[in-house]
């Protein structure tokens, strides 16, 4: 929202010093947050006037262009010219060389002399050109950066406007005003106006506030006025689509009076573009008071104005010349005709009033705010209207807004406003709440006193009452938001002041702290940061070729995904059913700007729909759903477990004097899994695997002891890694986090540490080729006993000795007892059972 510091002042005692930044400091105090400072003079400074052409030359060349030789007055008549510069003429006339041919001589223009900047930096100073010396510019509305019109320069008759020469343009123009911007949350409507504006720079700095909504309203709405009913009889949302509309009738307005320029400037400061006199009072009212008006052609009418809810298969070109269908839950504005307008969201092309309009129809409703935003959504209009509605608008401002867009259109467009207005308006009811005197105190954590907290209340707007220690505040009806007694200790604590409240650390209450859940997931993330991983977030939306490379092991099963309705690109048009691609992609990135040795890993949510993806409709708002409702609700969302993945490429570390780093391999994959079972407690079985987007030898499938899957790891496949530009070797891993916390232990509980020494043997099995070491590891274990401590592989031989079609794996038992040191043939005798173990079941031979 932005805020023309000379509007401002108009309602609020802002300081003539003030800046637009001493202005947002203090809206600060109140909750507002601060966006930016927008000032002309930051890109336009120097000199620039009135000039009024004295005479043109007009003079062809041989490119075919003709220029205009002008002599330009920039003083008044009679005067000499007090400004000293270079190139500025003692005598106050300019020559001036102009290509534009949109004036005539006498016409009133903008002078920019030599010594002005305007915006880009662009200096005007003498230069020659065309055989002439142009010590200046006369400047269009784009070239000040006040406008977009560049088809000629600024006659300012056109404009409305009549100055003496000689006068300075900035305060012609407004251009020596300023605003600042504030960010308004979406429960604060009523700070989407100067109104609202200039109430919370008073509560800031306690100055006085000028309500505009004060304003009389002179029409009497005796039934007189232009026909209007609300038949919004079957409410969508618990209320009433329209619960007031104001209408009122200004006849014989001139279309082709030009919009002052002080509305103008205001309106171009607050980011608004001027149109038309109709519609930029309009914008002007609403900008003021925060009332959305909409202006009808009165003569395109026919019959009563009736506010109801769309019929299916009703549809309406709007004023952005799109036809739209409409929705059985759209309020539409409707005449004899049809649909003429959605409410509270854009008016139909029909009724729009153009440059052949006399009479118009200013509507001032209210309108409910669910209502207004759903149809918003559904047909994608986002407008400063429905931005306003959707937060709630003043329903006791319809009128005085309404009265304002009259007085406006007779001053400045010369119409004449009908005598009855139109007010169809159930009585209002405005909220009261109660609360305790202690109360805000134990909400906020500090003491009000009795004058602290009615004073606060009262300068919101409040009515407020108090017997026997309760209060009842009866709350303004520009503040929908307050609903509760929280509501109310909130806005007594931020009108006195949040730094009046203490800086505390809450304590804790016993029993509470992090879920297991939470626990073990940061265990576990940690350890892999810990372990030199680094930690990132990719987007979640892939490609579906990705999904069904990466969601399934095997090459053409169907994968079932997401897709988004509105995706940021074709490219990315599902939620991933994997972490990797994602990660990939991140990976992709760092290598393509010289990283080339990376560790990173992410976790994160992947997207499984199951046979039901959302629900036929969409349950009111305002009333709670039953549980069959939310049931049907959660039953259509996707299943989203946590994974977590893993992309190791490049080295382990780097390389330095006296050390060569290790690339990176299929076993660096597994480990980052075991890792994270490992803190957990969870026995981890990496087992040979196959999946579709790993290298078909060199990957694991990563399974519980007891059984389940939990991912893949291994050495990404070749043709993947080609086609992403990735380093030949990539490895990576991913795994069902969610499933591996699941198998957790409780409490995982430390075994205690033997004081006896370990005995160590050594063995070399031959078994098949093809035998996956883990298989011959597990047996080993199962075989050894109980004195076995660890058994870990150390080699795996095929060559010279080793029979074709088989191969030699090494493995180092550990053995140790909690009660006793092992002599050498306890640790023989355990380590030939599980030589016989494994014997018996591969057929293993000692080497």
């Amino acid at each position: 929202m932005r805020i023309p510091l000379s509007w401002l002042r108009e309602f609020a005692a802002v300081p003539a010093e003030a800046s637009a930044e001493d202005v947002m400091a203090d809206l600060v105090r109140v909750g507002l947050e601060e966006e930016a400072v927008h000032r002309p003079t930051d890109s336009l400074s120097g000199p620039i006037v009135v000039g009024q052409v004295i005479s043109i030359v007009k003079e062809p060349q041989s490119n075919g262009k003709t220029i205009n030789w002008c002599q330009v007055r920039v003083v008044p008549e009679g005067q000499a010219q007090t400004l000293q510069a270079e190139g500025i003429s003692p005598d106050g006339v300019q020559g001036i060389v102009c290509g534009a041919h949109n004036f005539v001589e006498g016409d009133k223009v903008i002078v920019t002399l030599p010594g002005a900047v305007l915006p880009g930096d662009f200096r005007i100073s003498p230069r020659k050109t065309y055989g002439h010396t142009s010590a200046g510019m006369i400047a269009s509305s784009r070239e000040l950066g006040i406008g977009q019109d560049h088809d000629g320069i600024v006659v300012l008759s056109s404009w409305g406007l009549d100055p003496e020469p000689g006068t300075d343009v900035y305060g012609l123009l407004g251009l020596d005003d300023q605003a600042a911007e504030v960010n308004v949350t979406p429960d604060r409507g009523y700070a989407f106006s100067i109104r609202g504006i200039a109430r919370e720079y008073a509560h800031a700095t306690g100055t006085e506030f000028t309500d505009p909504a004060s304003l009389p309203v002179v029409a009497p709405a005796d039934g007189q006025g232009y026909p209007v009913r609300l038949e919004d009889g079957t409410p969508v949302y618990g209320k009433p689509g329209a619960d007031r509309f104001v209408a009122r009738v200004v006849r014989g307005i001139d279309m082709s009076i030009p919009t002052p320029q002080w509305m103008v400037s205001r309106l171009r400061l607050a980011g608004i573009r001027s149109i038309s006199l109709p519609v930029d009072i309009s914008n002007y009212v609403m900008w003021e008071l925060g009332q959305p008006l909409h202006f009808y052609d009165l003569d395109q009418l026919s019959g009563p104005i009736v506010v109801r809810r769309a019929v299916a298969g009703e549809s309406l070109r709007t004023l952005d010349g799109k036809d739209r269908a409409l929705d059985a839950e759209d309020l539409v504005i409707t005449d004899d005709s049809g649909v003429i307008g959605i409410a509270g969201v854009m008016g139909g092309a029909a009724t729009e009033v153009s440059a052949s309009t006399t009479d118009v129809l200013i509507e001032a409703a209210h309108f409910e705010a669910v209502s207004i935003a759903r149809s918003r959504r559904r047909h994608k209009l986002p407008s400063e209207a429905s931005k306003r509605f959707e937060r709630g608008v003043d329903p006791l401002v319809a009128d005085v807004a309404a009265q304002r867009a009259v007085d406006l259109l007779v001053d400045l467009a010369g119409g004449s406003a009908d005598p009855h207005g139109t007010d169809v308006f159930p009585e209002f009811q405005a909220a009261t709440i109660g609360f305790e005197a202690g109360y805000p105190a134990r909400r906020v954590g500090i003491q009000f006193t009795a004058e602290q907290i009615e004073g606060t209340l009262r300068d919101l707007g409040a009515t407020v009452s108090v017997s026997d220690g309760i209060y009842g505040v009866t709350v303004p009806s520009w503040r929908p938001d307050l609903e509760t007694p929280d509501d109310l200790a909130e806005e007594i604590a931020r009108l006195v002041g949040y730094d009046k409240i203490p800086s505390t650390l809450p304590v804790a209450p016993p029993g509470r702290g992090l879920s297991r859940l939470q626990q073990q997931r940061r265990l576990m993330l940690q350890s892999l940061a810990d372990s030199g991983l680094t930690e990132v977030l990719a987007y979640p939306f892939v490609s579906k070729a990705m999904n069904g490379t990466f969601g399934a092991a095997e090459a053409g099963a169907e994968v079932p995904a997401v897709k988004l309705a509105n995706p940021i690109s074709e490219e990315f048009g599902f939620l991933r059913t994997s972490v990797l691609p994602g990660l990939l992609e991140v990976a992709k990135r760092n290598v393509s700007r010289g990283f080339r040795d990376l560790a990173l890993f992410e976790a994160g949510a992947v997207f499984r729909p199951g046979s039901t993806m959302g629900t036929a409709s969409i349950p009111p708002l305002g009333v709670k759903p039953s549980d069959e409702v939310l049931d049907a609700l959660y039953d259509g969302i996707p299943e989203q477990p946590l994974h977590v993945a893993a992309v190791l490429t490049g080295h382990d570390s780097p390389e330095a004097p006296g050390h060569t780093p290790r690339v990176w391999d299929y076993a660096d994959a597994i480990d980052v899994a075991r890792l994270a079972a490992e803190v957990l407690g969870v026995d981890l079985v990496a087992v040979q695997g196959q999946h579709q987007a790993f290298h078909p030898g060199r990957t694991a499938r990563l399974e519980l002891r007891d059984g389940g899957l939990l991912g893949y790891a291994g050495e990404l496949h070749p043709k993947l890694l080609a086609g992403s530009d990735l380093p030949a070797r990539t490895v990576a891993v991913e795994f069902d986090a969610e499933a591996l916390i699941e198998a957790a232990a409780d409490v995982i509980v430390a075994k205690p540490l033997s004081t006896f020494p370990v005995a160590t043997q050594d063995v070399a099995l031959v078994v098949d080729a093809g035998l996956p070491a883990g298989e011959v590891l597990e047996v080993l274990r199962s075989g050894a006993g109980e004195l076995l401590e660890d058994v870990a592989l150390f080699d795996d031989y095929r060559g010279p000795n080793v029979a074709e079609g088989k191969k030699s794996l090494a493995f180092g038992l550990r053995f140790r007892a909690a009660d006793r040191t092992l002599t050498a043939e306890d640790a023989t005798a355990a380590k030939a059972a599980a030589v016989a173990a494994a014997a018996e079941a591969f057929g293993a031979v000692q080497r």
